[in-house]
């Protein structure tokens, strides 16, 4: 993942700069989005990793499918990608994209791991806690995963607020 985010920075800076520049980053998000999902896609990720198929046809099948999801700057990005044979940066791409928005708009996007199901309440507690931590709105993705056996498990772009039972549990073994 660290190698898939260093490729794909500066591509998402860039994008990001022109849309900003442009006044249609909500129009570059969602075009961004939607080539992710895409390119994701299991039957057309066999054919991006086909190195036989050529970069015009892969440009060609690429625009035919978005035709009118993306503008002219984003078929730019494509064709780019394309030539260079980055295309599996796309998934990376979008979430470096949202994250320059997300800080650009004064809020940040945080994935909240819990090993049980958060209440409204229990999930507006820790809401209010990570915005007084990290001095921003926050939006939160709540999931369940049971191996943290008890607490909570924040991560907020490449900070990582760890509460929970099993980060205590690896904390006393390094200390022990």
């Amino acid at each position: 993942m660290a190698e898939l985010s260093t490729l794909a920075r500066p591509y998402a800076e860039a994008a990001f700069k022109s849309a900003n520049q442009a006044n249609n980053v909500k129009e570059w998000s969602d075009a961004l989005l939607f080539l992710s999902a895409i390119s994701s896609d299991a039957d057309l990720s066999e054919i991006i990793n086909n190195p036989r198929i050529s970069k015009d046809k892969l440009t060609g099948l690429l625009l035919d499918i978005c035709q009118d999801q993306i503008n002219n700057q984003v078929t730019n990005l494509v064709k780019l990608l394309v030539q260079n044979r980055k295309l599996k940066l796309l998934p990376t791409i979008s979430v470096l994209f949202e994250a320059h928005k997300a800080e650009e708009e004064g809020y940040i996007n945080v994935d909240l791991f819990s090993a049980y199901q958060l209440t409204k309440a229990e999930q507006n507690k820790y809401n209010a806690m990570l915005e007084k931590l990290l001095n921003k709105k926050v939006i939160t993705s709540v999931s369940v995963d049971k191996s943290l056996i008890g607490g909570v498990l924040a991560k907020a772009g490449d900070k990582v607020i760890d509460g929970s039972i099993r980060g205590q549990i690896n904390q006393l073994a390094k200390r022990l």
